[in-house]
């Protein structure tokens, strides 16, 4: 920015030396703003000219910048505002995917659209999927709105989350005489004493006019779940006066149709129909009394033993405040902990599993397909029991690992997203009482303390010995710590229970590559990261390069990783003499393919460090810094379908190709979720998606078949919610594979226009009808390498694909381009079936037999070998 009066053209008027000089040139200072989406606001600009009016201003400056490295920022008032006030400007804090920005983007269509108002609407969240603040800034003019910048000082301000009046300020704009509207689960005559003392000054202070609706109970008596927006949205325009409320009703019912007609057809939109009816009469006025007397406080954004960074830097951008930072609270080298999505605590759950252990079978389910690892189990010495908060419940182990110790299952309320896989999975009925299961969800505020308690007890318990498990159980598994915990997915993400048991497997060892889209994104989020470590401090090493990069990134750190060990195994040979020839052969033989195997290397790469420390050699200080990489390196590349299957498969099929000892995961959702749901090669015909709006036309890209002609590439189709134990066995035997694997797991996704707490039962019926095979490919197995694991397809594709909107939607709107299309997959389903059980009914020993004579022959009889190859 160059600020300067040189251009008003007053020429006669400027002093002139002899020759034309000027005597009195104007001055010209330069700064910065808007850096990284900042703010830039009249007010800001008030102070660039305040500082240029200054007979020394700073040559170069900052402004909406705490700049306290440099010292060059610019003091501005923040109360300076060029806004008339006659503008409505309102302000709405939501949470991700519950649909108050989408709601507010209908608001300013209807205003803008259907008044001489002039509307705008910006809207500000972060790249988690879901369950984030989201914060609306929308205005409404007379005249033309020019200002490009956020709201500050609002005359309406809306809490869609109760819990948020707990750690952030939302009334901080609110100013004097401003309305408030609350959803909450309290009703007015009661409310008040559930705010924080901090609210309810306020509140008073700024002489607020207070509604309160519970939103959540409107949208359930509409059968709506948890999707509060058209409700909110109804009490807002009641209360602003933009436009009268019977007409606002009008509009909100043209744009649910609008938005809602298709997708999800007629049910949908009588719902929210039904649900915008239902508002204004839950809606009402808080009498509040003149005085605060709450005994509650707004809670720290993060809890008080988090390390020093998390709480000065973390939790003042969890707090909405991250703009209020300076730059010295910034490490230099720019990074950041991890493991500190558990500090967090978004308490986004209306409803948590609470367990019964009097009916649990301790099989594991439920835990296994939770997204965000937010209900785990463990196993523990009954004497750990002693200081156990009294609500604890535990039952007796079962199983002969653990004789006499007890087992518990526990959710973490404040990071559960409450979707209810959990409870969908669990296998265990009351013989009673048919509906109760050993996990039901319950209202989060009948039990928040008790289980809060809970929780903080069962993270000190310890984690079982990892060699006493049966690693290849549902229920061994889960006894394992994951490393990848309560991440910013969907709720009832279908691709995270995947990540979570990879890192429960191999985390303490892995290295991720990870290509950009949905695993990236809640994978490698700002503030807060959910890769964690266990407590020996191990844990998966992860980054990010580029969307199309992922196969070759990884494949650059299995190169990198395989040099580390040729070079250790070096020096380890050179320093042979003085640390024992036996012990040298125990470290470079070691198959490193079990749990067990591991943990020895471990051990004895534990004791390799201790002789090396006394080794006074060059050889044995470089040895020590190398040394971890004598214990076996998991080395993986995640992404999506549109990744795998689109724009980055040519770096895939490179990375297939070059028979390195590298894992690859293809979280395939069959469309690209992360930038929208756009139709990808993965996409099955006939679904609508962006792209596709008529069906997609071609059947999908079979990329396990094409992995698989290499034939030294490890190959897996898995579903979690189908087989488990399927899925968990691929999974180990691609890790311990010494070549290229490719596993490809079916993820259901919010785009697919689901239910998504019945993502699990959706996988079993996508396999049982033939939509998702499950198998793999075992290069290991000379005979028979091709494993088929679905049976026949039973029942017919189009019962199981008009179930989900992206199949429905075009049977609604072409109802004979949908058959046809129906007609195609179902043949699509029933060619691949057939020629996936002729594959694993042929046998190839006698080939490799055969081929393995040939070579051994050598310049033998061309002709008969060729003809046997042929044969194969």
């Amino acid at each position: 920015v160059v600020t300067t009066i040189s251009e008003v053209g007053q020429v006669d008027n400027l002093s002139h030396k002899e020759g034309g000089q000027v005597a009195n040139p104007s001055h010209i200072i330069g700064g910065r703003y808007g850096l990284s989406s900042k703010e830039f606001t009249p007010a800001m600009v008030a102070g660039v000219f305040d500082e240029l009016n200054k007979p020394n201003p700073k040559r170069m400056f900052t402004v909406g910048i705490n700049d306290d490295a440099t010292k060059i920022s610019v003091e501005y008032d923040p109360d300076y505002s060029t806004e008339g006030d006659d503008v409505v400007r309102a302000v709405f804090f939501g949470l991700g995917s519950d649909g108050t920005v989408s709601a507010n983007r209908n608001s300013v269509k209807i205003i803008g659209e259907n008044t001489p108002l002039h509307a705008q609407g910006y809207f500000v969240y972060d790249s988690r999927k879901a369950g984030s603040v989201t914060t609306s800034h929308v205005r409404f003019s007379p005249r033309p709105i020019k200002g490009s910048y956020l709201v500050h000082k609002a005359n309406f301000v809306a809490c869609h989350q109760f819990h948020f009046l707990e750690r952030i300020d939302v009334l901080s704009m609110a100013v004097p005489g401003a309305t408030f509207l609350l959803n909450s689960p309290y009703p007015a005559d009661q409310v008040w004493n559930h705010l924080p003392d901090e609210v309810q000054k306020q509140i008073l202070d700024k002489k607020l006019k207070f509604y309160v609706i519970d939103a959540y109970k409107v949208a359930r008596e509409a059968e709506m779940g948890v999707r509060i927006n058209t409700i909110m949205q109804t009490c807002f325009f009641k209360l602003a006066n933009v436009i009268p409320a019977d007409e606002a009703i009008v509009r909100i019912k043209d744009a649910i149709k609008a938005t809602y007609g298709k997708k999800g057809g007629g049910k949908i939109v009588e719902k929210n129909n039904a649900a915008v009816d239902a508002s204004l009469a839950a809606l009402h006025e808080v009498k509040y009394p003149a005085e605060a007397a709450s005994k509650l406080k707004m809670i720290p954004p993060v809890p008080e033993h988090a390390p020093a960074f998390v709480k000065d830097v973390l939790g003042m951008m969890i707090a909405n405040r991250g703009d209020d930072l300076p730059v010295s609270a910034f490490p230099a080298d720019g990074t950041f902990p991890t493991a500190t999505t558990q500090y967090e605590k978004r308490s986004v759950a209306q409803d948590i599993p609470i367990w019964d252990p009097s009916i649990c079978t301790q099989c594991g389910f439920c835990s296994l397909v939770c997204p965000h690892a937010a209900i785990r189990m463990k196993a523990f010495d009954p004497a750990l029991l002693a200081d156990a908060p009294e609500d604890f419940k535990t039952t007796d182990y079962k199983g002969k690992e653990f004789p006499g110790w007890k087992f518990v299952v526990q959710v973490a309320p404040d990071d559960c997203t409450g979707c209810g896989l959990c409870v969908e999975a669990c296998p265990a009925k009351d013989k009673e009482r048919v509906k109760h299961k050993a996990v039901d969800m319950s209202p989060k505020l009948d039990h928040l303390a008790r289980e809060q308690a809970n929780w903080n007890y069962f993270l000190s318990l310890p984690d079982v010995d990892r060699s006493q498990v049966k690693a290849e159980t549902i229920k061994g598994s889960q006894l394992f710590r994951p490393l990848f915990e309560f991440s910013g997915a969907c709720a009832g993400c279908g691709e995270t229970p995947y990540v979570k048991l990879l890192t429960q497997f191999f985390g303490d060892r892995m290295l991720i590559a990870n290509a950009t889209g949905c695993s990236s994104i809640y994978g490698g989020n700002l503030p807060c990261t959910p890769y964690c470590q266990n407590t020996d401090g191990r844990g998966p090493s992860w980054s990010n390069s580029l969307f199309e990069d992922a196969a070759e990134f990884g494949f650059g750190f299995r190169l990198a990783v395989d040099q580390q060990i040729e070079y250790a195994q070096y020096l380890l040979r050179q320093l042979s003499p003085q640390l024992g020839d036996d012990f040298v052969s125990a470290i470079t033989d070691c198959k490193q393919e079990t749990e067990q195997e591991i943990i020895a290397q471990r051990e004895r790469v534990a004791e390799l460090l201790k002789r090396l420390a006394k080794i006074d050699s060059p050889e044995a200080k470089t040895l020590l810094a190398s040394a971890d990489y004598l214990i076996r390196k998991s080395v993986w590349s995640f992404g999506g379908d549109g990744w795998a299957y689109d724009i980055g498969f040519g770096g895939l099929d490179h990375v297939l190709a070059s028979g390195r000892d590298i894992n690859i995961l293809v979280l395939d959702t069959e469309v690209y979720s992360n930038t929208g749901g756009q139709a990808s090669k993965a996409t099955f015909r006939g679904a609508v998606a962006k792209f596709a709006a008529a069906g997609k036309p071609a059947c999908k890209k079979d990329l396990g078949m094409i992995a698989m002609s290499y034939g030294n590439v490890f190959v897996g189709s898995i579903s979690l919610g189908a087989n488990p134990m399927h899925a968990i066995r691929t999974i180990r035997a691609a890790e311990s594979y010494r070549g290229p694997s490719l596993l490809i797991a079916f993820s259901h996704c919010i785009g697919w226009g689901i239910d998504m707490s019945q993502g699990m039962s959706i996988q079993k019926e996508a396999v049982a009808c033939g939509y998702w095979p499950l198998w793999s490919f075992d290069p290991r197995n000379e005979s028979h390498p091709f494993q088929l694991a679905s049976k026949q397809p039973a029942g017919a594709f189009k019962d199981f694909a008009l179930k989900e909107a992206r199949f429905a939607m075009l049977a609604r709107s072409k109802p004979e381009e949908s058959a046809r299309l129906l007609t195609l997959g179902q043949q699509d389903i029933n060619r691949r079936y057939n020629l996936y059980e002729q594959l694993a009914g042929v046998d190839h020993s006698s080939a490799a037999v055969e081929l393995a004579s040939a070579e051994r022959g050598g310049n033998g009889d061309a002709k008969a070998t060729e003809a046997k190859e042929v044969e194969a």
